[in-house]
This record gives C-alpha cells, structure tokens and sequence, in this order.
C-alpha cells in the first residue's frame, strides 16, 4: 500500500490501538535535556555538603592508612567500606535521584502517565539480528546521524563562545589571588554551562516537534482503512457477536490444522493440551494450537491419529496454557523444561527407527 494513499487522519481507535502498544510520539532529546537540567540543580543544592563530604572522607581514610595494624583488620576494613558508602548515599544518591526523577517528569510530561503492559511482554522477534539490521540501517539512520552531528557542532559553538572569552581572562589574569582566580573560573564555567544548557533545550523542543510531525504523518491512514473501521463500529451488537465467533471459528480451525505440524503434544494429561513446534527457522518452540477440556480432548485426538508424540506434563502444560498465546515463542523461562520434553520426543524417535 502507497504512502501517499494515507491522507486521513487517524481515527480515535486507531489511536487508542497504538497508544497500548506504546506508539506514541516521545523525543530522547527531551529527556536528556530534563535529566541534564535535574542533574545541574541537584550538583548546585548539593556541591558544597558532596565538597565537604568528600573531604571528611578523605581525611579519615588517611588516618585509617596512617595506623596499619588497625586496617589490616577485619574490623578497619569493615570500617573502610562502611565510610565508602556512607559518602556515596549522603553524596550520589541524592543527585541520582533527582535525575531519576527529571528522567520520569520527561516521560510523563510528553506521553502522559500511562503504562503499556503490552511492551513488558516477552518478544523474541527483538532478538532477531535482521530486525536489528533494518533498525540500525534504516531510513532514519540518515536523519539521527545528522542529529547528532549538529548537535555536537551546535553544542560545542556554544561551548566555544563562552570559553574563547574566558581563555582570554586567564590569559590577562596573571598575578590574580587564588581567590579571585577562583571566582573567575567559577563564572566562566557558569557562563559555558548556561549556554549549553538552553541550546540543548531547543533541540529538544525542535526534536519534539519534529517526532511529532513524524508520528502523526505515520498513523494516517487510507480512505478504505477510515471507511472499514467505520462499517464495524456501526454493526448492530449481534452481527460483531457473529463476526467475532466466525473469527474464532476460522482461528480454531486453523489451530487444528497446524497439529499435525506439532513436534509434541504436553498434556496435563485431561484438562489442558499444548502442541508445540520447532524447526529450527526461530529461536525458541512456538505455540501452534493450546485448548482445555473439549477443545484439548479434540487436540489429544488430532495428535493421535497424526502420530504427534503426546507427553503428561501437568505443570508445563499449565505454564504453556496461562503464558503463551497461539503462534508465540515460548518464553525464556520455560526454555528448560520444554527442551527436556523435545529431546524426550526426539530420544524415542530416534530409538523407533532404530527398531524399524
């Protein structure tokens, strides 16, 4: 299908469907340039007390080396790391958190606060080294380059605006007190960060923009696409109840259809049936029929009269049945079990054709 058949706007469904899976419009810069921001305030509010302890620390670790005996100990090298960490919590952490919390603030500031559960699910397709590949040469490999170039030449202009002034000073400074010195450095590092600071800001208020416009370009769709959304939205109740249940049908049955594919068969060994296939082609086993009671009764039997090796596993075919929906890979934390019950399968077969 053309991009340029995507005239229309997106419709409030096509919206909601995409803001579940987490397709929003969201910049990195923004970010970045909040945790940047949030990190500034934070070494501001805490520089003098990290100053302080820091040299505290400093003085009693020295005095610590000074007496040998007593930080060879168990004891003096408990004390050691003990005032370690003490400095890291009262120093670190609170400028961790401050920009853990500008990072946060980013997010919610642009998406709104609206977890996706839908993301925390387990997609082995992101594994995938040719998926990787599209995304690092992609199309918009050309446009993050180009970012990121110019916001390092921009960056760094405004770095060098403030800092050829400031060599300059040093330069016309000889014979100034340490003080003085002091103050004078202190004032042309205020003045770089600054700069910096507000040209980082509008390239993220540009990138903003910028992912925006791309997102909404992206979510158009065709007049067709608006036209068929808009035929199933108005169905009486009845007829989506009997579209649905011609879908469910028509998935069922090529659920049933797949069995004879099946590698094997994990059981519980009446209430739940599980049929798995591996061919090598993916990372992990999919998933290409599940069912309970009736429908597991009808899966049992497929797999019979095709010869699918059928093994009892009650907890695994729970595990199967709750986590995986019909044609998904399995997830990591099932890899163990479920090789077990292949290299059964694959033991038995080999032992039959041996026999033949």
């Amino acid at each position: 299908m053309a991009a340029d058949d995507k005239t229309e706007k997106p419709t409030g469904k096509r919206k909601s469907e995409a803001r579940k899976k987490g397709q929003v419009a969201k910049s990195t810069e923004v970010n970045g340039a909040l945790v940047l921001v949030a990190g500034l305030i934070a070494i501001s509010m805490q520089g003098p007390s990290v100053v302080n302890a820091m040299a505290g620390t400093m003085r009693a670790m020295f005095g610590m080396v000074s007496r040998p005996n007593e930080v060879s100990s168990a004891a003096g090298l408990h004390g050691i790391v003990s005032l370690m960490v003490h400095t890291l919590e009262t120093t670190a952490l609170p400028i961790g958190i401050l920009c853990m919390a500008g990072g946060v603030l980013a997010n919610v500031a642009q998406v709104g606060f609206r977890p996706t559960p839908y993301l925390l699910r387990p997609n082995f397709q992101r594994l995938n080294p040719l998926q990787g590949a599209k995304q690092i040469f992609g199309k918009r490999v050309g446009f993050e380059l180009g970012k990121v170039l110019a916001k390092v030449i921009v960056v760094g202009g405004a770095a060098a605006v403030s800092l050829i002034p400031l060599i300059t000073h040093l330069g016309a400074s000889m014979g100034t007190t340490p003080m003085g010195l002091g103050s004078l450095l202190s004032d042309g590092a205020r003045s770089i960060i600054e700069r910096i600071v507000i040209v980082y800001l509008l390239i993220a208020v540009i990138d903003l923009v910028h992912q925006r416009r791309t997102h909404a370009k992206g979510m158009k769709m065709t007049k067709q696409e608006v036209k068929d959304e808009g035929r199933q939205t108005d169905l009486p109740p009845e007829i989506k109840g009997a579209i649905r249940r011609r879908q469910m049908m028509a998935a069922r049955a090529r659920m049933m259809a797949a069995i004879p594919t099946a590698d094997v068969v994990v059981t519980n060994p009446t209430h739940y049936a599980v049929a798995l296939k591996y061919d090598g082609s993916l990372p992990a086993p999919i998933v290409v029929a599940k069912g309970k009671n009736l429908v597991a009764a009808q899966i049992r039997r497929i797999a019979t009269e095709n010869n699918v090796p059928i093994v009892p596993d009650p907890p695994l075919a729970r595990s199967l049945h709750a986590m995986v929906s019909v044609d998904r890979m399995i997830p990591a934390e099932l890899f163990a079990a479920v090789a077990q019950v292949l290299a059964f399968v694959y033991k038995m077969a080999g032992r039959r054709r041996i026999a033949a």
